[in-house]
């Protein structure tokens, strides 16, 4: 069905997997594989399978931006080429915060450029020790431009400005002192560890998780009153649901969570 991903659904956790299969080109975000990627994302968001999304990459790398040898070509047809692919980027990077299921970026090797953005994008980051971070655009003279707005939420104005204009790589340790990344794991136990990740948050309520990545993203920008009083509204919401219903009996049998 796609060329450049593979995806893998395990109907017993609710994980869908997602890999990014360009390995000879390092995963670079094409525009095809872009639009692969959004096709990818809206079928297991209406998939009543799937619970959890992965996405991840083949080869020995997660993914190394964009494919400048289509970036070169778009300049060269002009500006509104260059800016239809720019847009059709971050239309992915808009998804992945716009679906209700969780997306977990599982990063090994490097995630450079559009790649630690694509990674970034997602709710949460999983990294192997020797996986590698960073924004190398200002090195080429360009500008990382389509990740200011997620760098800038994740690390503030300070941490982000020094990552995008210096253009360094940064070792999977900084990279989650800073707020890129949410666990770490040993290369031999990479694989292993964030399946069983993946398979933990997953078996967490859907109706929860949904509820809670609509509210944590919908309050930015707004007020402390404001984000507040929209907590309160999803707070009656969730009471509502079936899953937290079934839990508050369970909690009152004296059964565990």
């Amino acid at each position: 069905m796609f060329e450049y991903l593979e995806i893998e659904i395990d109907e017993r956790t609710g994980v869908n997997r997602i890999h990014l299969d360009r390995a000879e080109r390092r995963n670079a975000l094409s525009g095809a594989l872009v639009a692969e990627m959004k096709e990818a994302l809206a079928l297991a968001e209406a998939d009543a399978r799937v619970r959890v999304i992965g996405i991840g990459g083949r080869g020995p790398d997660f993914c190394a931006g964009a494919d400048l040898a289509e970036v070169q070509a778009s300049v060269e047809e002009g500006v509104m080429a260059s800016l239809r692919e720019a847009e059709a980027l971050g239309e992915l990077f808009t998804l992945l915060r716009k679906l209700s299921k969780p997306v977990v970026a599982i990063v090994h090797g490097r995630a450079l450029a559009g790649g630690c953005g694509l990674a970034t994008a997602c709710d949460l980051v999983l990294a192997a020790e020797s996986a590698r971070f960073g924004y190398p655009e200002v090195r080429l003279g360009f500008v990382p431009a389509m990740v200011t707005a997620i760098l800038r939420r994740n690390l503030g104005e300070k941490r982000a400005f020094e990552l995008m204009s210096l253009g360094d790589t940064i070792d999977a340790a900084e990279a989650s002192r800073l707020g890129l990344v949410n666990r770490i794991y040993a290369d031999a136990e990479f694989d292993a560890e964030s399946a069983a990740f993946l398979a933990k948050l997953a078996g967490r309520s859907a109706s929860a998780l949904a509820l809670t990545k609509k509210l944590l993203y919908g309050t930015e920008g707004q007020s402390f009153e404001a984000a507040v009083a929209t907590g309160a509204r999803v707070n009656a919401l969730a009471r509502m649901t079936d899953d937290c219903q079934a839990g508050i009996r369970r909690f009152l049998k004296g059964e565990r969570a």
